[in-house]
């Protein structure tokens, strides 16, 4: 990771934590290896990071009630509006990072971007959100205070969906990612956290873990999880 990047990470962090965004949001996906650092201090723990993506995840409904023109906030650092796919979800991009707002998918879902009209965006409605918007921890980074998914969260959340993926690195990335975590998690000796996040899922999301296990020839997180 080059620290440029991450220096604008956290500038667009900084940005929303200045604005009181940033407490009624959850930062997800590959962003957080780096801000579990402190979780796994003292242990063989070293994130790398190959993404231009921070996600953000609003919970539903949302809680945001002040109105800030993120486009606006960010648009002196160099982030653009830009629509992608034919429904028009909206992200903003830059050429060392995209900035993009999700929100949980519910009941039959929708293919069309969920309307937040009070941050001048739209969120992209993406399944199994949630389960981590449930399961979350705070960390500290400087003067931030930043909401994340548990370890153990984002981890069984990666094996549900990397087998989704169309992509084969990006599939290749989530699998490694939560392998790492688990690692990390077990060399912490988290083991209770990790079963009982585990026992919270529907039946049909276990079963799911599970099989991607078997693949994976991971049979000691298997006996984790069903121990």
């Amino acid at each position: 990771m080059e620290n440029k990047q991450f220096e604008l990470c956290l500038e667009v962090l900084r940005r929303f934590s200045k604005e009181g965004l940033l407490n009624k949001m959850i930062l997800i996906g590959s962003w957080c290896l780096i801000f579990y650092e402190d979780f796994f201090a003292g242990l063989n723990y070293t994130p790398t990071i190959r993404t231009r993506d921070i996600d953000l995840l609003v919970s539903l409904p949302p809680k945001i009630k002040t109105e800030i023109d993120v486009p606006e906030l960010l648009a002196d650092l160099g982030f653009i509006p830009d629509f992608i796919g034919s429904k028009g979800y909206m992200r903003l991009n830059h050429p060392e990072l995209i900035v993009e707002l999700l929100v949980p998918e519910r009941g039959r879902g929708t293919d069309k971007p969920y309307p937040l009209p009070g941050l001048k965006m739209n969120a992209q409605p993406l399944r199994y959100l949630d389960f981590l918007a449930t399961n979350t921890i705070l960390v500290k980074y400087g003067d931030m205070t930043i909401k994340v998914p548990h370890p153990a969260a984002f981890a069984l959340h990666k094996l549900i969906i990397f087998k989704r993926r169309t992509k084969k690195d990006k599939a290749e990335k989530d699998e490694q990612q939560a392998l790492m975590i688990f690692d990390s998690l077990i060399e912490k000796g988290d083991l209770r956290k990790i079963r009982d996040i585990y026992r919270s899922m529907p039946k049909s999301w276990q079963e799911t873990i599970l099989d991607n296990l078997k693949k994976l020839d991971r049979k000691d997180i298997e006996e984790i999880l069903i121990s």
